[in-house]
């Protein structure tokens, strides 16, 4: 994670009309950039989240989709995926189906999110990251529900997951 990593500028429908450093994208500019969520769902319909590392520039110290990461200039937004699934869990050979993309914008950033999902069979763990992420686990709904608008989870992952929690249902 370095400040001079280069990302794509585009639009809300990820047509490339530029690229900026991620210092850039980060610095309240609203820089429009892609990245990529990935939702891990066990066969009991539970949520796999990773808690940020305290290190992240966004929102050190929370729960989030259980994995994100930026597109990088000039790449595909799936080998993206796939290159972030590896870094952060360790885990690869998945088989990623897409849920849906939309703008979100924060305070200091504005990215156009390309949401995924994939089911994994029971006994699943992740050889996690510790420099990106500080502890991962399974999640229930009613433990996610509980913990919306209290602080833990980053808003981003608050309001991907409303989105989206009928789609991922359907993928069970």
């Amino acid at each position: 994670m370095a400040a001079n990593e280069i990302f794509p500028i585009v639009t809300p429908d990820g047509v490339v009309t530029g690229s900026a450093t991620r210092a850039e994208c980060h610095s309240g500019s609203k820089l429009l950039h892609p990245v990529v969520h990935l939702h891990i769902l066990s066969r009991d319909g539970r949520v796999y989240l990773q808690k940020r590392s305290m290190s992240k520039d966004i929102q050190p110290g929370k729960w989030d989709t259980a994995v994100g990461g930026h597109v990088d200039y000039g790449e595909e937004t799936e080998t993206a995926l796939f290159r972030e699934t590896r870094e952060e869990l360790g885990l690869t050979g998945f088989v990623p189906t897409a849920v849906t993309r939309y703008v979100f914008e924060s305070t200091v950033e504005k990215e156009l999110v390309n949401v995924f999902a994939t089911v994994v069979e029971d006994g699943f763990s992740a050889d996690f990251d510790p420099v990106e992420i500080d502890d991962a686990r399974f999640w229930s709904i009613a433990e996610i529900e509980n913990a919306i608008g209290k602080g833990m989870l980053t808003p981003n992952f608050e309001q991907e997951f409303s989105r989206i929690r009928n789609k991922l249902k359907e993928l069970l």
